[in-house]
Protein backbone atom coordinates (compact mmCIF):
# COMPACT_ATOMS: atom_id res chain seq x y z
CA UNK A 1 0.00 0.00 0.00
CA UNK A 2 1.15 3.44 -0.79
CA UNK A 3 0.49 6.00 1.57
CA UNK A 4 -0.67 9.71 1.50
CA UNK A 5 0.57 10.58 5.00
CA UNK A 6 3.56 9.18 7.43
CA UNK A 7 2.55 9.94 11.43
CA UNK A 8 5.37 9.63 13.37
CA UNK A 9 4.49 8.95 17.03
CA UNK A 10 0.95 7.56 18.23
CA UNK A 11 0.88 9.22 21.68
CA UNK A 12 -2.29 11.77 21.90
CA UNK A 13 -1.53 13.98 18.75
CA UNK A 14 -0.32 11.78 16.56
CA UNK A 15 -3.36 8.91 17.27
CA UNK A 16 -5.65 11.93 16.71
CA UNK A 17 -4.07 13.23 13.20
CA UNK A 18 -3.80 9.62 11.99
CA UNK A 19 -7.33 9.49 12.75
CA UNK A 20 -8.47 12.63 11.33
CA UNK A 21 -6.44 11.99 7.95
CA UNK A 22 -7.95 8.61 7.79
CA UNK A 23 -11.24 9.85 8.30
CA UNK A 24 -11.21 12.57 5.47
CA UNK A 25 -9.91 10.08 2.71
CA UNK A 26 -6.07 9.93 3.22
CA UNK A 27 -4.31 6.56 3.48
CA UNK A 28 -2.19 6.68 6.33
CA UNK A 29 1.11 5.01 8.35
CA UNK A 30 1.10 5.73 11.63
CA UNK A 31 4.87 4.65 13.01
CA UNK A 32 4.74 4.05 17.15
CA UNK A 33 8.20 3.19 18.75
CA UNK A 34 6.85 1.62 21.46
CA UNK A 35 7.41 -1.36 22.55
CA UNK A 36 10.51 -1.83 20.51
CA UNK A 37 11.98 1.25 22.55
CA UNK A 38 9.95 2.55 25.45
CA UNK A 39 10.39 6.61 27.06
CA UNK A 40 11.52 7.21 30.52
CA UNK A 41 7.67 8.00 31.49
CA UNK A 42 5.31 5.15 29.16
CA UNK A 43 4.57 2.05 30.29
CA UNK A 44 2.64 0.05 28.00
CA UNK A 45 2.61 -0.37 23.73
CA UNK A 46 -0.88 1.31 24.02
CA UNK A 47 -1.46 4.50 21.74
CA UNK A 48 -2.40 7.85 23.47
CA UNK A 49 -1.17 6.38 26.71
CA UNK A 50 -1.43 8.68 29.99
CA UNK A 51 1.35 8.94 31.86
CA UNK A 52 0.67 11.80 34.21
CA UNK A 53 -3.13 13.20 35.27
CA UNK A 54 -5.88 11.46 33.78
CA UNK A 55 -8.31 14.63 34.26
CA UNK A 56 -8.79 16.46 30.61
CA UNK A 57 -10.01 19.40 32.67
CA UNK A 58 -13.59 21.30 32.48
CA UNK A 59 -16.51 20.07 30.30
CA UNK A 60 -17.77 23.29 31.26
CA UNK A 61 -18.28 25.92 28.30
CA UNK A 62 -18.01 28.37 30.18
CA UNK A 63 -13.81 27.34 30.41
CA UNK A 64 -11.70 27.42 27.70
CA UNK A 65 -10.77 24.03 27.92
CA UNK A 66 -14.83 23.60 27.54
CA UNK A 67 -15.04 24.97 24.46
CA UNK A 68 -11.68 23.23 23.22
CA UNK A 69 -13.62 20.12 23.62
CA UNK A 70 -17.03 21.18 21.81
CA UNK A 71 -14.81 22.24 18.83
CA UNK A 72 -13.26 18.96 18.64
CA UNK A 73 -16.39 16.72 19.44
CA UNK A 74 -17.62 18.86 15.94
CA UNK A 75 -14.93 17.52 14.15
CA UNK A 76 -15.11 13.90 15.26
CA UNK A 77 -12.34 13.77 17.58
CA UNK A 78 -10.80 10.38 18.59
CA UNK A 79 -9.41 11.51 21.62
CA UNK A 80 -11.96 13.07 22.87
CA UNK A 81 -15.11 10.38 21.84
CA UNK A 82 -12.71 8.03 23.68
CA UNK A 83 -12.41 10.06 27.15
CA UNK A 84 -16.40 10.36 26.53
CA UNK A 85 -16.91 6.59 26.36
CA UNK A 86 -14.02 5.80 29.15
CA UNK A 87 -14.87 8.40 31.90
CA UNK A 88 -15.06 8.55 35.77
CA UNK A 89 -16.29 10.69 38.30
CA UNK A 90 -14.64 13.90 38.66
CA UNK A 91 -17.09 16.56 39.05
CA UNK A 92 -16.83 19.53 36.73
CA UNK A 93 -13.87 17.50 34.96
CA UNK A 94 -13.60 15.16 31.66
CA UNK A 95 -11.29 12.34 33.56
CA UNK A 96 -11.24 8.96 32.56
CA UNK A 97 -9.62 5.69 33.54
CA UNK A 98 -6.34 5.50 31.84
CA UNK A 99 -6.25 1.95 30.78
CA UNK A 100 -9.58 1.73 29.16
CA UNK A 101 -9.34 4.70 27.90
CA UNK A 102 -5.62 3.77 25.83
CA UNK A 103 -6.84 0.93 25.06
CA UNK A 104 -9.60 2.01 23.00
CA UNK A 105 -7.77 4.57 21.44
CA UNK A 106 -5.51 1.90 20.22
CA UNK A 107 -8.50 -0.22 19.19
CA UNK A 108 -10.30 2.35 17.36
CA UNK A 109 -6.60 3.11 15.26
CA UNK A 110 -5.71 -0.58 14.54
CA UNK A 111 -9.90 -1.77 13.28
CA UNK A 112 -9.09 1.43 10.78
CA UNK A 113 -9.27 0.45 6.98
CA UNK A 114 -7.29 3.79 6.17
CA UNK A 115 -4.50 3.27 8.99
CA UNK A 116 -1.66 1.12 8.75
CA UNK A 117 -0.35 0.52 12.62
CA UNK A 118 3.57 -0.12 12.35
CA UNK A 119 5.50 -0.78 15.59
CA UNK A 120 9.02 0.47 15.10
CA UNK A 121 11.55 3.44 15.41
CA UNK A 122 11.63 6.23 13.20
CA UNK A 123 15.10 7.42 13.17
CA UNK A 124 14.77 9.44 10.04
CA UNK A 125 11.91 11.25 8.42
CA UNK A 126 10.57 10.27 5.19
CA UNK A 127 12.10 11.90 1.89
CA UNK A 128 8.69 12.25 0.34
CA UNK A 129 4.85 12.05 0.98
CA UNK A 130 3.41 14.12 3.73
CA UNK A 131 4.78 13.62 7.10
CA UNK A 132 3.66 14.67 10.65
CA UNK A 133 5.88 14.70 13.19
CA UNK A 134 4.35 14.03 16.78
CA UNK A 135 6.73 12.08 18.12
CA UNK A 136 6.25 14.17 21.49
CA UNK A 137 8.21 15.62 24.03
CA UNK A 138 10.16 12.43 24.66
CA UNK A 139 11.23 12.33 21.33
CA UNK A 140 14.03 9.39 20.73
CA UNK A 141 17.57 10.65 20.52
CA UNK A 142 18.02 9.48 17.11
CA UNK A 143 14.76 11.16 15.96
CA UNK A 144 15.46 14.52 17.75
CA UNK A 145 19.02 14.92 16.09
CA UNK A 146 16.93 14.34 12.78
CA UNK A 147 14.94 17.15 13.90
CA UNK A 148 17.89 19.23 15.09
CA UNK A 149 19.13 19.00 10.99
CA UNK A 150 15.60 20.05 9.85
CA UNK A 151 14.96 22.76 11.91
CA UNK A 152 18.49 23.64 12.78
CA UNK A 153 17.64 24.13 16.57
CA UNK A 154 16.15 21.69 19.31
CA UNK A 155 17.30 23.23 22.20
CA UNK A 156 14.04 23.90 24.19
CA UNK A 157 12.84 22.10 26.98
CA UNK A 158 10.78 21.84 30.46
CA UNK A 159 10.43 19.48 33.18
CA UNK A 160 7.06 17.23 33.67
CA UNK A 161 6.17 15.84 37.40
CA UNK A 162 3.75 12.70 37.69
CA UNK A 163 1.67 12.48 40.95
CA UNK A 164 1.46 9.19 42.79
CA UNK A 165 -1.57 6.84 43.20
CA UNK A 166 -2.89 4.64 45.55
CA UNK A 167 -4.50 1.14 45.91
CA UNK A 168 -8.14 2.24 47.29
CA UNK A 169 -8.62 -0.68 49.41
CA UNK A 170 -5.55 0.82 51.82
CA UNK A 171 -7.13 4.46 52.36
CA UNK A 172 -8.87 4.78 55.94
CA UNK A 173 -12.51 5.73 55.13
CA UNK A 174 -13.25 6.77 58.24
CA UNK A 175 -10.95 9.55 57.74
CA UNK A 176 -11.98 11.25 54.65
CA UNK A 177 -15.19 11.76 53.26
CA UNK A 178 -16.47 12.32 49.58
CA UNK A 179 -17.41 15.23 48.13
CA UNK A 180 -16.58 17.52 44.53
CA UNK A 181 -15.89 21.35 45.91
CA UNK A 182 -20.14 22.71 46.38
CA UNK A 183 -20.75 20.01 44.38
CA UNK A 184 -19.75 20.89 41.72
CA UNK A 185 -20.56 18.74 38.24
CA UNK A 186 -23.08 16.35 40.26
CA UNK A 187 -26.62 16.11 39.66
CA UNK A 188 -27.07 14.86 43.14
CA UNK A 189 -24.48 15.95 45.71
CA UNK A 190 -24.90 12.45 47.98
CA UNK A 191 -21.86 10.61 49.14
CA UNK A 192 -22.36 7.78 46.55
CA UNK A 193 -22.28 10.36 43.22
CA UNK A 194 -20.13 12.90 44.94
CA UNK A 195 -16.81 12.59 42.39
CA UNK A 196 -13.22 13.08 44.99
CA UNK A 197 -12.38 11.61 48.05
CA UNK A 198 -10.86 14.49 50.43
CA UNK A 199 -8.38 13.81 53.29
CA UNK A 200 -9.47 17.04 55.72
CA UNK A 201 -6.25 18.56 57.79
CA UNK A 202 -6.56 20.69 60.24
CA UNK A 203 -3.57 23.58 61.33
CA UNK A 204 -1.04 21.19 62.86
CA UNK A 205 -0.93 18.65 60.68
CA UNK A 206 -1.04 20.34 57.68
CA UNK A 207 2.41 22.72 58.96
CA UNK A 208 3.91 18.55 59.54
CA UNK A 209 3.04 18.12 56.08
CA UNK A 210 4.52 21.09 54.57
CA UNK A 211 7.57 21.16 56.97
CA UNK A 212 7.91 17.49 55.44
CA UNK A 213 7.67 18.45 51.73
CA UNK A 214 9.99 20.91 52.43
CA UNK A 215 12.62 18.78 53.60
CA UNK A 216 12.13 15.77 52.21
CA UNK A 217 15.39 14.56 49.43
CA UNK A 218 14.61 14.90 45.52
CA UNK A 219 15.88 12.44 42.90
CA UNK A 220 18.97 13.72 41.52
CA UNK A 221 18.77 14.91 37.90
CA UNK A 222 22.09 14.84 35.87
CA UNK A 223 21.77 16.16 32.46
CA UNK A 224 21.09 20.49 33.08
CA UNK A 225 21.51 22.63 36.40
CA UNK A 226 18.58 25.20 35.32
CA UNK A 227 15.23 23.58 36.05
CA UNK A 228 12.53 24.78 34.06
CA UNK A 229 9.17 23.73 35.01
CA UNK A 230 5.96 24.51 33.40
CA UNK A 231 4.05 26.86 36.01
CA UNK A 232 0.77 24.77 35.81
CA UNK A 233 2.54 21.58 36.67
CA UNK A 234 5.01 22.41 38.85
CA UNK A 235 5.92 19.52 41.69
CA UNK A 236 4.37 19.99 45.32
CA UNK A 237 8.07 20.68 46.56
CA UNK A 238 8.21 23.61 44.31
CA UNK A 239 5.04 25.46 45.55
CA UNK A 240 5.71 24.43 49.42
CA UNK A 241 9.13 26.81 49.00
CA UNK A 242 6.74 29.78 48.07
CA UNK A 243 5.51 29.74 51.78
CA UNK A 244 3.71 27.84 53.97
CA UNK A 245 0.52 28.87 52.62
CA UNK A 246 1.48 28.51 48.87
CA UNK A 247 -0.40 24.63 49.02
CA UNK A 248 -3.28 25.94 51.25
CA UNK A 249 -4.37 28.28 49.00
CA UNK A 250 -3.37 26.25 46.18
CA UNK A 251 -3.95 22.41 45.30
CA UNK A 252 -4.72 21.64 48.83
CA UNK A 253 -6.96 24.47 49.04
CA UNK A 254 -10.28 23.96 51.43
CA UNK A 255 -12.74 26.21 49.36
CA UNK A 256 -16.44 24.72 48.62
CA UNK A 257 -15.62 21.66 51.13
CA UNK A 258 -16.78 21.01 54.51
CA UNK A 259 -15.99 18.04 56.67
CA UNK A 260 -19.16 16.08 57.30
CA UNK A 261 -17.85 15.12 60.54
CA UNK A 262 -17.25 18.18 62.13
CA UNK A 263 -19.58 20.49 59.71
CA UNK A 264 -16.91 22.54 59.66
CA UNK A 265 -14.23 23.53 56.85
CA UNK A 266 -10.73 21.63 57.14
CA UNK A 267 -7.65 23.78 57.35
CA UNK A 268 -6.50 22.00 54.03
CA UNK A 269 -7.54 19.22 51.76
CA UNK A 270 -5.70 16.32 49.88
CA UNK A 271 -7.85 15.65 46.89
CA UNK A 272 -7.93 11.62 45.25
CA UNK A 273 -9.45 11.70 42.04
CA UNK A 274 -10.84 8.19 41.02
CA UNK A 275 -8.29 6.69 38.33
CA UNK A 276 -10.37 3.83 36.84
CA UNK A 277 -14.12 2.95 36.30
CA UNK A 278 -13.79 -0.08 38.86
CA UNK A 279 -12.60 2.97 41.60
CA UNK A 280 -9.17 0.50 42.97
CA UNK A 281 -7.16 3.88 42.17
CA UNK A 282 -7.21 6.86 43.42
CA UNK A 283 -4.72 9.94 42.32
CA UNK A 284 -3.23 12.48 44.56
CA UNK A 285 -4.26 15.52 42.51
CA UNK A 286 -2.06 18.17 42.42
CA UNK A 287 1.15 15.98 44.45
CA UNK A 288 2.94 15.80 40.82
CA UNK A 289 6.35 15.39 42.87
CA UNK A 290 10.41 14.90 42.47
CA UNK A 291 10.73 13.34 45.64
CA UNK A 292 12.62 10.13 45.98
CA UNK A 293 10.70 7.45 46.17
CA UNK A 294 11.58 6.79 50.10
CA UNK A 295 10.42 9.94 50.67
CA UNK A 296 7.05 10.16 49.09
CA UNK A 297 6.00 7.49 51.07
CA UNK A 298 6.75 8.83 54.29
CA UNK A 299 5.48 12.36 53.22
CA UNK A 300 2.55 10.53 51.44
CA UNK A 301 1.10 8.85 54.29
CA UNK A 302 1.34 11.83 57.37
CA UNK A 303 -1.68 12.82 54.85
CA UNK A 304 -5.14 11.68 56.71
CA UNK A 305 -6.64 8.41 55.92
CA UNK A 306 -3.43 7.23 53.93
CA UNK A 307 -1.20 6.49 56.70
CA UNK A 308 -1.12 2.94 55.65
CA UNK A 309 -1.67 3.22 52.39
CA UNK A 310 -0.33 1.29 49.62
CA UNK A 311 0.92 3.39 46.24
CA UNK A 312 0.57 1.20 43.34
CA UNK A 313 2.92 4.37 41.70
CA UNK A 314 4.77 6.78 42.85
CA UNK A 315 5.55 10.38 40.87
CA UNK A 316 8.05 10.53 38.73
CA UNK A 317 9.76 13.56 37.30
CA UNK A 318 11.17 13.86 33.12
CA UNK A 319 12.29 16.00 30.47
CA UNK A 320 10.04 17.54 27.55
CA UNK A 321 11.50 18.82 24.81
CA UNK A 322 9.89 21.16 22.37
CA UNK A 323 10.77 23.59 19.00
CA UNK A 324 10.57 27.00 18.78
CA UNK A 325 7.56 26.70 16.81
CA UNK A 326 7.25 30.35 15.56
CA UNK A 327 9.88 30.62 13.93
CA UNK A 328 9.91 27.33 12.36
CA UNK A 329 5.54 27.06 11.64
CA UNK A 330 3.30 28.54 10.19
CA UNK A 331 -0.73 28.37 11.66
CA UNK A 332 -1.33 25.25 9.72
CA UNK A 333 1.50 23.49 11.74
CA UNK A 334 3.34 23.47 8.37
CA UNK A 335 7.18 23.90 8.12
CA UNK A 336 8.31 27.02 6.43
CA UNK A 337 11.02 25.86 4.90
CA UNK A 338 9.24 21.87 3.67
CA UNK A 339 5.75 22.62 3.95
CA UNK A 340 5.09 19.07 3.43
CA UNK A 341 5.92 17.86 6.94
CA UNK A 342 3.43 19.07 9.69
CA UNK A 343 4.52 19.27 14.10
CA UNK A 344 1.77 18.10 15.86
CA UNK A 345 1.11 17.96 20.10
CA UNK A 346 3.53 19.06 22.84
CA UNK A 347 6.56 19.42 20.81
CA UNK A 348 5.01 22.92 19.26
CA UNK A 349 4.69 24.33 22.15
CA UNK A 350 1.23 23.75 23.96
CA UNK A 351 0.56 21.75 27.28
CA UNK A 352 -1.97 19.30 28.37
CA UNK A 353 -3.28 16.37 26.87
CA UNK A 354 -6.29 17.93 25.02
CA UNK A 355 -4.23 20.79 23.63
CA UNK A 356 -1.85 18.27 22.34
CA UNK A 357 -4.45 15.60 20.93
CA UNK A 358 -6.06 19.74 19.07
CA UNK A 359 -2.68 19.85 17.41
CA UNK A 360 -2.74 16.65 16.23
CA UNK A 361 -6.58 17.59 14.87
CA UNK A 362 -5.35 20.40 12.80
CA UNK A 363 -2.11 19.05 11.54
CA UNK A 364 -4.26 15.63 10.55
CA UNK A 365 -7.17 17.84 9.01
CA UNK A 366 -4.67 20.32 7.11
CA UNK A 367 -2.58 16.87 5.25
CA UNK A 368 -5.74 15.39 4.35
CA UNK A 369 -6.61 18.87 2.47
CA UNK A 370 -5.59 20.42 -0.59
CA UNK A 371 -6.63 24.68 0.90
CA UNK A 372 -5.34 23.91 4.97
CA UNK A 373 -8.26 25.32 7.32
CA UNK A 374 -6.79 28.41 9.74
CA UNK A 375 -9.52 28.33 12.56
CA UNK A 376 -10.33 32.05 13.35
CA UNK A 377 -8.27 33.34 16.81
CA UNK A 378 -11.81 33.68 19.02
CA UNK A 379 -11.99 29.82 19.00
CA UNK A 380 -9.87 27.29 21.30
CA UNK A 381 -8.56 25.52 17.99
CA UNK A 382 -7.56 29.09 16.25
CA UNK A 383 -6.17 30.43 19.45
CA UNK A 384 -3.53 27.84 20.29
CA UNK A 385 -2.60 27.48 16.14
CA UNK A 386 -1.77 31.65 16.40
CA UNK A 387 -0.18 31.19 19.55
CA UNK A 388 2.36 28.73 18.52
CA UNK A 389 2.78 30.46 15.24
CA UNK A 390 2.56 33.87 15.69
CA UNK A 391 3.80 33.60 19.57
CA UNK A 392 4.81 37.59 19.90
CA UNK A 393 7.41 37.91 23.38
CA UNK A 394 11.03 37.33 23.10
CA UNK A 395 12.26 34.00 21.65
CA UNK A 396 13.29 33.09 25.21
CA UNK A 397 9.86 33.09 26.34
CA UNK A 398 8.13 30.98 24.38
CA UNK A 399 6.94 28.28 26.43
CA UNK A 400 4.05 25.60 26.27
CA UNK A 401 0.64 26.91 27.01
CA UNK A 402 -3.02 25.82 27.77
CA UNK A 403 -5.89 27.10 25.89
CA UNK A 404 -7.16 30.03 27.99
CA UNK A 405 -9.41 32.89 27.29
CA UNK A 406 -6.26 35.68 27.61
CA UNK A 407 -4.90 34.12 24.03
CA UNK A 408 -8.11 35.22 22.80
CA UNK A 409 -9.01 38.83 20.97
CA UNK A 410 -11.09 40.42 24.05
CA UNK A 411 -15.09 40.82 23.80
CA UNK A 412 -15.71 43.95 21.30
CA UNK A 413 -17.22 46.66 24.37
CA UNK A 414 -16.28 44.44 27.24
CA UNK A 415 -17.97 45.57 30.46
CA UNK A 416 -18.80 42.07 32.19
CA UNK A 417 -17.16 42.12 35.44
CA UNK A 418 -18.23 38.20 36.43
CA UNK A 419 -15.62 35.65 35.47
CA UNK A 420 -18.30 32.68 34.32
CA UNK A 421 -20.36 35.07 32.38
CA UNK A 422 -17.58 36.81 30.40
CA UNK A 423 -16.79 32.76 29.82
CA UNK A 424 -19.77 32.60 28.87
CA UNK A 425 -19.65 35.23 26.32
CA UNK A 426 -16.30 34.43 25.09
CA UNK A 427 -17.91 30.83 24.23
CA UNK A 428 -20.88 31.92 22.87
CA UNK A 429 -18.45 33.83 20.10
CA UNK A 430 -16.37 31.07 19.67
CA UNK A 431 -18.55 28.86 19.17
CA UNK A 432 -20.12 31.26 15.97
CA UNK A 433 -17.18 32.13 14.57
CA UNK A 434 -16.18 28.06 14.71
CA UNK A 435 -19.88 27.28 12.99
CA UNK A 436 -19.18 30.11 10.44
CA UNK A 437 -15.16 28.92 9.58
CA UNK A 438 -16.84 24.99 9.21
CA UNK A 439 -19.56 26.07 6.81
CA UNK A 440 -17.21 28.04 5.19
CA UNK A 441 -14.69 24.98 3.99
CA UNK A 442 -17.67 22.16 4.45
CA UNK A 443 -16.06 20.35 7.01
Amino acid sequence: MSFDVTVIGAGMAGSEAAWQAAQRGAKVRLVEMRPKKLTPAHQSDKAAEIVCSNSFKSNHISNASGLLKDEMRKLDSLIVSCADATSVPAGEALAVDREAFSELVTERLLAHPSIEFVRDEATEIPGEGKVIIASGPLTSDALAAQIGQLTGRYDLYFYDAVAPIVDASTIDYTKVFRASRRGKGLEADTSDDAAYLNCPMNKEEYTALWQAITEAELAPVHDFEDIKYFEACLPVEELARRGERTLSFGPLKPVGLEDPRTGRRPWAVVQLRQENKAGTLYNLVGFQTRMKWGAQKKVLQLIPGLENAEFVRFGVMHRNTYIHSPSLLDATLALKSDPRIRFAGQIVGVEGYLESAAMGLIAGLNSSRETPIIFPQSTSLGCLTHYVAHYEGKPKDFAPMNANWGMMPPLEGDRIRDKKERGRAMAARGQADFDKAREQVGL
